[in-house]
């Protein structure tokens, strides 16, 4: 092979310490999965070794794994799942093979023919990687989304209603909890009755799935009027919780589903912050209308 120059050191020396941080990834991962899941994972993570040991005997350095990335998409895989982890490593894998293809055409025959099974290798990584999609929280995401986004829409205008009508922290919160808590178990029936409508076995877990899911976000909404005495801090603060509730949930579904990031946080957004405002403009209607003191 050619010899290397500084910035083509520099390349291989990343594409070692990814390998490296690829197979300790998927080593960890494999250990909570079960099946032929497992398998594939640990197939996988033997290939990346074996990448790794390639590229060495290009660089002869040893190099350190990504300590970060790996403790992050862990903890990520914890909070979303292990399928939003393996999506991720499988936009690396792509990632990788465009690297990759990139590099080979600056190197010799003998470089290029080892480059090029590699190449085959992650190409295969990403078709594995991308059938690894066998976990509940991913079979159930229509419901999640469902809880998740009637919760964003009806609790957010919601609360921007109580909010400028009462004006009171503590009665905002007790009418927020109380309508949230109803609203999340008629959406847990309805998507019970939705499933049994359409003979599925799992319409249990569905309705729970949508009922957890909607008064999980109904708390963290109305949790600020918890704290805050200022009605204007608490609505701030709900409208801020909501932003952050939308993007990650659009950023979950656009990486799980693979779907456009911007286009699913603009839905959603658009539609809470609508019916927000409209809400908002119906609660001083009616204080103005009724002369609501309280």
């Amino acid at each position: 092979m050619k010899a290397l120059t500084e910035e083509s050191l520099k390349k291989l020396l990343e594409f070692q310490s990814f390998e490296k941080t690829e197979k300790i990834f998927y080593d960890l991962i494999s250990k909570r999965v079960k099946g032929e899941n497992r398998g594939v994972l640990e197939k996988i993570s033997k290939e990346e070794l074996k990448h790794y040991n390639i590229i060495k005997k290009f660089t002869n350095r040893e190099v350190k794994e990504k300590k970060f990335f790996i403790f992050l998409n862990l903890i990520l895989s914890y909070i979303f799942g292990f399928t939003f982890a393996i999506k991720l490593m499988e936009n690396g894998e792509k990632r990788a093979q465009e690297n990759y293809s990139n590099f080979i055409k600056n190197l010799n025959i003998e470089g290029k023919e080892t480059f090029l099974k590699v190449l085959e290798e992650e190409n295969e990584h990403e078709k594995e990687l991308a059938n690894l999609i066998d976990e509940e929280k991913v079979n159930f995401i229509g419901s999640i989304v469902l809880g998740i986004n009637d919760a964003l829409i009806e609790l957010t205008g919601a609360i921007a209603g109580f909010t400028f009508t009462l004006r009171n922290t503590n009665l905002i919160f007790i009418v927020g909890f109380i309508t949230g808590f109803a609203a999340s178990l008629s959406m847990a029936s309805s998507e019970y009755l939705s499933k049994r409508a359409e003979n599925s076995e799992e319409a249990i877990k569905a309705a729970f799935y949508t009922g957890i899911t909607y008064i999980l976000t109904v708390i963290v909404l109305i949790y600020p009027y918890l704290i805050f005495k200022n009605y204007l801090i608490s609505f701030l603060l709900t409208l801020i919780m909501a932003i952050v509730t939308v993007f990650v949930v659009s950023v979950f579904i656009s990486i799980v589903k693979e779907v456009p990031l911007k286009k699913r946080f603009f839905e959603m957004f658009s539609l809470s912050f609508g019916v927000a405002i409209l809400s908002y403009i119906m609660g001083y209607i009616l204080r103005a209308i009724f002369k609501v003191e309280v």
